[in-house]
């Protein structure tokens, strides 16, 4: 294995980051093939991908890189559903909010995220689904792999099964490139949420009060793993 101790951490918080990229709608330089991250995260992901493999594990990205137009997308569709299914839009945001985003708040809008599966086992149907990364899920070795190894490439486990935390639902696939993404979460926390979404197409807008978003933002954008936490 490349890396034998913890990935070495250098947190520098006087970086620039313009609102724009903030909230996804920038136009950062990405790499990667099939998905896209910040340089220093896709150098990293490599690496560990690399390892992973000789151990018979194929790691594959999901979903990194997401705009705010993409997410947008993502949150309005599954609104207009839940809209139709009989929910108010209150109870549509919190169906949605159990694990997707605000558009302009997601974390993958920082190109730091990656969300993973194992290509080398049969790939069942709705792949990102917790039962596949418990008990006898296929992607058990995988989980298990990443819990003992991730954090020697940089990586860290966002949403955990600690049942004191708050926020979105245990996600065992979504980790974070902690070197980059602390210093995007220092700066968003900066932010004025009610100014920048005001004037946004965000479906059940008007429920996005500056009281809510500001509980939104202590219990959904903060109830991740601490080591997250600036």
């Amino acid at each position: 294995m490349a890396a034998l101790v913890p990935f070495p951490i250098n947190l520098d918080f006087s970086t620039e980051i313009s609102t724009k990229e903030l909230l996804g709608k920038g136009k950062p330089k990405l790499y990667g093939r099939d998905y896209a991250l910040r340089k220093k995260a896709n150098e990293a992901f490599k690496d560990m991908q690399t390892d992973a493999s000789r151990e018979g594990i194929n790691l594959y990205i999901v979903s990194g890189y997401r705009s705010f137009k993409t997410q947008q997308h993502i949150w309005n569709k599954k609104y207009k559903s839940y809209r139709k299914r009989g929910l108010t839009p209150r109870q549509c945001i919190e169906e949605i909010t159990r694990y997707s985003t605000i558009p302009g708040t997601s974390r993958h809008h920082w190109g730091t995220e990656i969300d993973l599966i194992d290509t080398a086992v049969d790939l069942p149907k709705n792949v990102l689904h917790p039962k596949h990364y418990t008990q006898n899920g296929v992607f058990c070795p995988l989980k298990e792999w990443m819990q003992k190894n991730a954090h020697n490439y940089g990586y860290t486990l966002v949403y955990t099964n600690n049942p004191e935390r708050t926020g979105f639902n245990y996600e065992p696939w979504h980790y974070s490139y902690k070197e980059l993404s602390i210093n995007y979460l220092q700066k968003f926390l900066e932010l004025d949420l009610a100014n920048q979404l005001q004037n946004e197409n965000i479906k059940g807008s008007s429920n996005l009060t500056a009281t809510f978003l500001n509980k939104y933002r202590q219990n959904y954008l903060l109830g991740i793993h601490p080591r997250l936490i600036p």
